[in-house]
């Protein structure tokens, strides 16, 4: 009996440390309903990320995308953004880069990758450091209401340097954002957000957005039937994996320049719909 159960243990043990699990697999975190894979990078090829999938988001950087961010975000550049060993690495870097004084990578499934509906779901391990900004998060294809934040934005999760052992979720529309200080969101204690990896996930349906860590729920935005204002998330999203260095987030408490590089790394992205 005893060794049954040890045999057991070992098994789940196991099952839960996996980070590649079958990615066609059915899902299921909250929802009574399946969820079922319908788009995924496993970065299971060395080089670019696949350009079929991704692209390079580059138009807010002389402007410093609205934030006050202090990178510059580069375009097939192996140096910030390369798949290795299964892994995406997307790296800033301390180096002069047209006026900027950081380099890093901004990645986008627009056109490539767009949903109504889904759960998104990123296993990531984040950089340690004042000054880092990492984030997934969602934007409107098409700015179906008006430019932001009047389309919605998603946030599955950021993260800030000087911050290391919490993550949040957050939205924004045109009557819950940071701008009038009304936006909607939480955190939640994570001691090992920079030195292992967790999985991190959305849930997005016409009633309401559910944010999760390694399938712990812990942030819900509802739908309060109030129009476009509150809630404009019924429109076609694209995926966002950034890493920021300063701006008005990161930025707050400074920027560690001794610590460069700073790296974001990605195991997966798998997207599911019901």
């Amino acid at each position: 009996m005893i060794k049954i159960v040890l045999v057991l243990l070992i098994g789940v043990f196991f099952s839960n440390c996996a980070g590649n699990k079958n990615p066609n697999a059915s899902s299921e975190t909250g929802s009574a309903e399946t969820w079922h894979l319908v788009w995924s990078d496993e970065f299971d090829t060395d080089g670019l990320p696949d350009s079929t999938r991704w692209n390079y988001d580059t138009r807010g950087n002389e402007y410093g995308w609205g934030n006050n961010e202090k990178q510059w975000y580069t375009v097939a550049n192996p140096e910030n953004s390369r798949i290795e060993n299964g892994i995406l690495f997307i790296t800033a870097k301390k180096e002069p880069t047209f006026g900027k004084d950081y380099s890093s990578a901004r990645l986008t499934t627009k056109g490539k990758g767009d949903w109504l509906y889904c759960k998104v779901e990123v296993r990531a391990k984040l950089p340690a450091g004042n000054g880092t900004w990492p984030a997934i998060w969602m934007l409107p294809t098409e700015n179906t209401y008006g430019g932001w934040p009047k389309s919605g934005e998603i946030d599955i999760m950021e993260h800030v340097g000087f911050s290391p052992d919490t993550v949040f979720s957050t939205v924004h529309t045109s009557s819950f954002n940071h701008m009038i200080g009304t936006q909607v969101g939480k955190k939640i204690g994570l001691p090992t957000a920079t030195t292992e990896f967790h999985v991190y996930t959305t849930e997005w349906d016409e009633n309401e957005i559910r944010s999760y860590v390694d399938g712990e729920h812990y942030f819900t935005f509802k739908n309060n039937g109030e129009g476009f204002e509150a809630w404009p998330f019924d429109q076609p999203f694209h995926l966002i994996l950034n890493l920021a260095i300063g701006g008005g987030l990161g930025g707050q408490k400074g920027i560690d320049d001794s610590l460069f590089p700073h790296i974001f790394e990605v195991d997966y992205v798998r997207v599911y719909k019901q």
